[in-house]
């Protein structure tokens, strides 16, 4: 009797000795959830890609002469603005790339909250950026071609074709829709979640209405809509910069979309 209690107790030290050297229950933190999986540089990185591809949005909106519908008085226009106008179009090619990374970024950050719309939203923007950057090319193309004023004729005749030539026009939708489509989803994405500044998402809403609905009817449409692009990218960036998900607004556990 003695001898079996013995080897009972020798088993129940044996079972608390390798139970002790077994892995507990593993716990997760919700930080990195909660920040849409972005680490702090990712967000930092996301922010100043919102700053500059504002800045330089709102650089070559400043410095552009004005589209003109018929390609010979847009080529003179090109030619009477001098070396400003290469600064408007150089701007806006290299505005694409902080864009693309920065819409990247925040869709990457909104996704946790509404991976739906800022899925689509990120897509639809990155897209944009592309298109846009081939209509930079046709830009810097027509700079050139406003250089020679004795061929400006012929020239203003193969810009009119390269305009209406079907290989460029989905360049064309692509950079136009995917912008417009990509800001307006990830302007709903943003204020859905109920993360902060919670005034980015109507200011986007009012800039793309001035931008592409108003420039029709006013000469000022187009700097009013720079300042508007401005601050929501501004405040959209001190948003995704400072948020934590624990000392600023979490995401919610539930997608809204």
């Amino acid at each position: 009797m003695t001898s079996t209690v013995g080897i009972a107790g020798a088993r129940r030290r044996h079972s608390r000795d390798d139970s002790a050297d077994l892995p507990g229950p593993t716990t997760t933190t919700p930080r990195r959830a909660c920040t849409g999986g972005m680490n702090r540089h990712l967000r930092l990185t996301t922010a100043v890609c919102l700053v500059a591809t504002a800045v330089l949005s709102v650089v070559w909106t400043l410095l552009e002469p004005g589209f003109l519908d018929d390609p010979a008085d847009r080529l003179a226009s090109l030619a009477d603005a001098g070396p400003a106008v290469a600064i408007s179009a150089l701007a806006f090619i290299v505005s694409q790339l902080p864009f693309a990374v920065a819409m990247a970024g925040v869709a990457a950050w909104l996704r946790p909250a509404s991976p739906r719309l800022a899925t689509a939203g990120g897509v639809l923007a990155v897209l944009g950026a592309f298109g846009h950057t081939v209509i930079g090319g046709v830009m810097m193309l027509q700079l050139l071609m406003a250089e020679s004023p004795e061929h400006r004729g012929a020239y203003a005749a193969l810009v009119g074709d390269l305009e209406s030539w079907p290989w460029l026009l989905p360049f064309f939708a692509a950079g136009l829709l995917g912008t417009v489509l990509g800001l307006l989803l990830l302007s709903i994405a943003h204020f859905r979640s109920r993360r902060g500044p919670r005034w980015v998402g109507p200011v986007v809403w009012v800039f793309l209405l001035v931008e592409f609905v108003g420039s029709g009817f006013s000469v000022w449409a187009s700097d009013l809509a720079g300042v508007l692009y401005l601050a929501a990218c501004v405040g959209l960036a001190a948003g995704v910069s400072s948020f934590s998900g624990v000392n600023g607004r979490p995401a919610s556990r539930t997608p809204v979309a």
